[in-house]
């Protein structure tokens, strides 16, 4: 089964489920699962959801942050924000070290094991090269070749994160500039052609 179908059933799965949740206990410990879900990577879908908006203003609300971390943020993130948001379990930490490790790829393909392991909180190049292939490579969210000598990952492939509103704002503007150019290119190329 492909990575896309996977998350989307995951997601169809999650959201049918809050949909038949009418406590905010029981939402906030849907969240808590899905940000465990070792197969679950994108969250974004799951904050549209109507009845996840009922853990605004409870106890709870701190669930639906911490399930907006795992769709945009990273480990440095929950770290700057610790206070305000639930202690992590072990499945959510690798989690949101798998992620951060998806956002620096977003920015670079070459990703130095110093600046890597100050932003997963890695200790040793061996704890650092072990993530990176048990818990990156094998579960398929990256791939890339661990560069012992010159101390990086080069990044091949990283699977993509959850927009943030603004992000998808300039998409579908950069897609719409983009529209309307190869429309004029094709209408220039068409009169010549006539």
């Amino acid at each position: 089964m492909d990575a896309e179908r996977r998350q989307a059933e995951l997601i169809e799965q999650f959201s049918a489920q809050a949909a038949a949740l009418s406590s905010a206990p029981q939402l906030a410990a849907l969240v808590l699962e899905a940000t465990s879900h070792p197969a679950l990577f994108a969250f974004s879908e799951l904050l549209t959801l109507p009845a996840l908006s009922k853990l605004a203003g409870t106890q709870y609300a701190s669930s639906l942050d911490l399930l907006r971390l795992f769709a945009y943020g990273t480990l440095k993130d929950y770290k700057s924000n610790s206070s305000t948001l639930p202690s992590l379990l072990p499945d959510q930490a690798r989690k949101l070290k798998q992620l951060s490790v998806l956002t620096l790829a977003e920015s670079t393909k070459v990703l130095p094991y110093d600046q890597l392991m100050q932003e997963l909180d890695v200790s040793n190049v061996r704890e650092l090269e072990d993530f990176l292939i048990n818990e990156c490579m094998y579960s398929g969210i990256v791939r890339g070749k661990l560069d012992q000598l010159r101390r990086c990952f080069e990044v091949q492939f990283a699977a993509g994160r959850d927009l943030t509103p603004d992000q998808l704002n300039n998409m579908i503007e950069t897609l719409s500039d983009w529209s309307v150019y190869t429309q004029q290119v094709f209408l220039h190329v068409y009169l010549h052609r006539s």
